[in-house]
C-alpha cells in the first residue's frame, strides 16, 4: 500500500463529527431551559406581621414653671486689683533692709522696708532751719525799724502821695523780709519731706512679688526697688456675650456688690472648692478678637491671709479660672435641658400617645439649660429619646405601657390554662 492510500484509510469520513458536536448543544440547551424553569417557578416569601406598624418607645420628662436663676459660664485671668513698682524719690546709700521685704511676704500698710543713708538730708535740714531763723530776725529787725519810720512819718505831719508814703513807711522792706521767712519755712519744710523719704514703707497691704536692691545698693528716684501688690482684692478679667449683659448686676456704687461669682481652677484645686467673688465693673470696650464684653470680677482677700478663709484655696496672678456668674433671676419660665432642645428651636412632646414637634421662644440659655417663655406648657410630657424618624403625630409608647400591656397578655394566658 502507497503512502496515499494509507493516509486515506485513517482519516474520518466526512460527516461524521459532526452528530456529536449537534448533541452537546442539545444538551446544553435542555440544561438551561430546565434552569429557568426552576427559577420562574420558585415559591417567593411574603412578609406579613413585619409590616405591621409598631408605636415608637420613647422616655419621657414632666416639666414645670418655676422662678430659676440662669449661671453664666465664662473664663478668666487673675489680675492683682492694685498693683506698684516701688521707688525712692531721693537718692542715696541703701543703709538697712527689713526682713520682711522678700519676694513672697506679706506686709502691712505703713511697714518700713529700706532705709536710705539719712545724713546728708538731715544736714540740709540744719541749714534750712538756721536759713529760717535769720529770715524771722531780719523780719523782725524790718519790723522795729518800720515802727520807727512810721513814728517819723506822724511827726512829719505832711500828706504825701500813696507811693512815697509806703516807701517812708518801709513798706517794700517789709513785705521782702516776710517773703524771705516763708521761703525759708517752705525750704524746712522741703527739707523734712526728703529726710522722711529716706524711709520707705508699704504704700498699702501688700504681698512682695519681687525685690531688686539690697543693703550697700545706690538708689535714684525712679529706681525699680521692687514689685508690690495689694493682697486685699485681687480682679479676675473676664470676657461674657453681649447677649447676657443685662441679666447681670453691677454695683452702683462702692459698697455694694454686684452678682454674685464663684471662681474655679481644676488645674491646681481639689474638686467642689472655689472661691466668691461678685462682679465689680462693666469695661466699656469690647475683647478684640471674641467681640465680648469685658467685665471685673472682685475676689475678696484672694490669698486667704485672714483667719476666716485659711482654709480657702489662693488665687495665683495670671492664672486661667473658670467663672460661673449667678444671672438676674426668671420668673415664671420652663427649664429644660439642652439636649432636649431640637432643632430649629423645637422641642417634642407627647400627646395622647403622639408626637407633637412645637416652637418655642426661649428667653435665656446657660451652659446647661434652656429657660422658656412660650412653646410648652406645665406638666408637659416632653420626649427624651433621640428618634431617628421624626413626624408629627407619630405613634409613642412608653416603657410602663409595654410592661402594662406584657402582664394583661400574661393574666389572660393563665386564665385561659386554668
Amino acid at each position: 500500500m502507497t503512502d496515499k492510500q494509507e493516509i486515506q484509510a485513517t482519516s474520518p469520513k466526512p460527516g461524521k463529527w459532526k452528530k456529536p458536536l449537534f448533541i452537546s448543544i442539545g444538551i446544553l440547551l435542555i440544561g438551561g431551559l430546565v434552569t429557568l424553569i426552576i427559577f420562574m417557578t420558585e415559591p417567593k416569601a411574603v412578609r406579613g406581621g413585619a409590616m405591621k406598624k409598631t408605636a415608637m418607645l420613647v422616655d419621657i420628662t414632666t416639666v414645670k414653671r418655676d422662678t430659676f436663676r440662669p449661671v453664666i459660664s465664662a473664663m478668666g485671668t487673675v489680675k492683682p486689683s492694685q498693683e506698684i513698682t516701688l521707688s525712692p524719690r531721693v537718692s542715696g546709700e541703701i543703709i538697712s533692709r527689713s526682713e520682711s521685704f522678700t519676694p513672697g511676704a506679706f506686709v502691712e500698710k505703713g511697714s518700713k522696708l529700706l532705709q536710705i543713708d539719712p545724713s546728708d538730708y538731715e544736714n540740709a535740714l540744719q541749714l534750712e532751719k538756721s536759713d529760717l531763723r535769720q529770715a524771722v530776725a531780719d523780719l523782725k529787725i524790718e519790723m522795729g525799724r518800720q515802727n520807727i519810720a512810721e513814728k517819723d512819718y506822724q511827726l512829719l505831719d505832711k500828706t504825701l502821695s500813696e507811693e512815697q508814703e509806703a516807701l517812708i513807711l518801709r513798706k517794700p522792706q517789709l513785705n521782702a523780709a516776710r517773703s524771705r521767712v516763708e521761703a525759708a519755712r517752705a525750704a524746712v519744710k522741703q527739707a523734712k519731706l526728703d529726710l522722711d523719704r529716706t524711709t520707705i514703707r508699704a504704700p498699702f497691704d501688700a504681698h512682695i512679688l519681687s525685690r531688686n536692691v539690697n543693703v550697700g545698693s545706690q538708689v535714684s528716684p525712679g529706681q525699680n526697688l521692687g514689685h508690690l501688690v495689694g493682697m486685699d482684692t485681687y480682679w479676675v478679667e473676664a470676657t461674657v456675650p453681649l447677649s447676657k449683659i443685662r441679666w447681670l448686676r453691677f454695683p452702683e456704687e462702692e459698697q455694694d456688690r454686684g452678682s454674685e461669682v464663684h471662681v474655679r481652677n481644676r488645674s491646681a484645686w481639689k474638686e467642689g472648692e472655689f472661691r466668691k467673688g461678685y462682679l465689680y465693673k462693666l469695661v466699656g470696650t469690647l475683647e478684640d478678637k471674641t467681640r465680648m464684653a469685658r467685665v471685673l470680677v472682685n475676689v475678696p482677700d484672694p490669698l486667704a491671709h485672714d483667719k476666716k478663709s485659711r482654709d480657702k484655696p489662693k488665687l495665683m496672678i495670671e492664672s486661667f479660672v473658670e467663672l460661673n456668674i449667678w444671672a438676674e433671676s426668671l420668673e415664671e419660665v420652663i427649664r429644660l435641658s439642652r439636649d432636649f432642645v431640637r432643632k430649629n428651636e423645637t422641642v417634642w412632646v407627647m400627646k395622647n400617645g403622639k408626637l407633637r414637634i412645637r416652637d418655642l421662644q426661649i428667653l435665656f440659655r446657660d451652659s446647661q439649660y434652656a429657660y422658656i417663655e412660650e412653646g410648652i406648657s406645665e406638666n408637659d410630657s416632653v420626649v427624651t429619646t433621640n428618634l431617628t424618624t421624626v413626624v408629627d403625630g407619630a405613634a409613642l409608647r412608653l416603657e410602663s405601657d409595654s410592661t402594662a400591656s406584657e402582664n394583661a397578655r400574661q393574666d389572660t394566658t393563665n386564665a385561659n390554662v386554668n
